[in-house]
């Protein structure tokens, strides 16, 4: 007879992994289905990781080439050796996928190696045998959207799973869609000499982004050497043997034009991954994109079953799927797991970064509320000037009545960093006068945070 647990996790991405940790803390008989040879998930294993590995690595090799001299560093004969580049990135994502197995081995949960499917309310089928939980979590993740008329095939027209991969660095990458993956996997290829064009549906880059900061964010990587077509569709694409030839139209409507890659992006977006799940047979509901239907508890409509992560609505991101993992073990255990989705911080790991958390001006304006406005640009920043990093600003909403902060936005160096000051003065209810009331080191690029919370009461010292 198989075995039967308190909690069995699908999926042992960031969600999953940190449910079934959390979970397993907590005194909980827990398991873990993932299909893969390694844990956790696409951010670990195609995602995040890896990818963050080729952002430093290709940053770390444009700085030699063309920022070292203005430090008085020459450095002759510099060339790139990609298959050392990508074997140090597989050595990162090793080393992660290995830290997550250490840790299921130190908290006693189960891998139940294969894929997992609902069969009925608290009994999961992994490979033919059928286990018992009181408590089912589906944490299974998302997946690349598909393009209609741009079949991939992970060589020359390419998830992010493929752009990962490449052998060579493309003559000419085309990305196609202006979010954070395309930009920042376009960012890696472009710092190792490749043309890269964005093409993008609507007339903007980074949606849902504050629009000063991705109009900033796009004018610093256009000098950096991007392209960009924005509201413009990719309608077809017909591969060869030399490369790709897109047709492209504008949204609005005009003449088709041919774009000739050696390599294209897909990167328009994720989709909860779902498949082969048992949900319908289970009576688990989804939304209209696919997503699992939960409570403000994660519970779906079936009693015992849960979902955390991409597969349920909200930004798909690793923290936030963390977060959630966290709090959903603690509810079951019969605590007060929360997640505060005004507090959940969005970063795009290029260079500079750029990072954003709570509220945009558009939303704000949108919502009727009132606000004021605090900026503080890099330039001003002693810190910046000395490490030759000055574009970019910090950007913080508060409340024009209370003064409590409502979001904050920045495009700069460390900008990922930066955010979590802002993050938690969000989360405990500060105001910009609590922020910039702050004693901020000198001199470090957190005085542009509180620069710019000074800004919102119009007494910034510096500019």
């Amino acid at each position: 007879m198989a075995d039967s647990f308190d909690i069995i996790v699908i999926g042992s991405g960031p969600a999953g992994y940190v449910c079934a940790i959390r979970a397993a803390q907590l005194g909980m008989k827990v398991a873990c289905v993932e299909k893969r040879a390694t844990l956790g998930g696409t951010c670990l294993n195609i995602g995040c990781i890896p990818s963050k590995a080729l952002l430093q690595s290709s940053e770390n090799f444009h700085e030699t080439l063309h920022s070292w001299k203005d430090h008085g560093i020459v450095v002759e004969g510099v060339k790139l050796d990609l298959d050392r580049m990508q074997d140090r990135k597989g050595e990162v994502v090793t080393a992660n996928v290995k830290g997550v197995e250490f840790l299921f081995n130190k908290n006693k949960i189960a891998w139940l190696k294969g894929s997992g499917r609902i069969v009925a309310p608290g009994k999961v089928d992994v490979g033919g045998t059928i286990y018992d939980a009181k408590h089912i979590v589906i944490a299974t993740g998302s997946e690349s959207v598909p393009l209609p008329g741009v079949a991939v095939d992970e060589d020359r027209i390419v998830t992010s799973t493929g752009a990962l991969e490449l052998d060579e660095v493309p003559g000419h990458l085309v990305v196609v869609g202006g979010g954070v993956i395309g930009l920042e996997l376009g960012s890696v290829w472009r710092r190792l000499g490749a043309k890269v064009t964005v093409v993008e549906f609507l007339d903007r880059i980074l949606p849902g982004m504050d629009n000063e900061v991705a109009k900033t964010f796009q004018r610093v990587l256009t000098k950096q050497g991007f392209a960009f077509k924005l509201s413009t569709k990719v309608t077809a694409a017909t591969k060869d043997d030399t490369g790709v030839s897109l047709t492209l139209e504008a949204v609005k409507g005009g003449g088709a034009e041919t774009l000739r890659a050696d390599v294209v992006l897909v990167a328009i977006g994720r989709r909860a991954y779902t498949e082969h799940l048992g949900l319908a047979e289970a009576g688990v509901e989804t939304d209209a994109r696919g997503r699992v239907k939960t409570d403000a508890h994660f519970a779906t409509n079936i009693a015992g079953i849960y979902a955390i992560g991409d597969v349920i609505a909200g930004p798909m991101l690793a923290h936030k799927a963390e977060d959630e993992g966290v709090a959903l073990a603690e509810i079951l255990a019969g605590q007060a797991g929360h997640v505060n989705y005004a507090a959940i911080p969005g970063i795009v790991y290029t260079w500079p970064e750029v990072a954003s958390v709570g509220e945009t001006e558009e939303t704000l304006k949108e919502a009727g509320i009132a606000y004021v406005v605090g900026k503080f640009p890099f330039t001003a920043n002693g810190r910046a000037r000395a490490m030759g990093m000055t574009d970019g600003f910090v950007k913080i909403l508060a409340d024009k009545t209370s003064d409590k902060l409502l979001g904050a936005h920045i495009v700069g160096p460390d900008a990922g960093a930066l955010i979590a000051e802002i993050v938690t003065a969000i989360e405990f209810g500060a105001s910009a006068e609590d922020v910039a009331r702050i004693c901020h080191a000198h001199p470090t690029l957190s005085e542009a945070v509180k620069e710019a919370a000074l800004a919102a009461e119009g007494r910034a010292i510096h500019i």
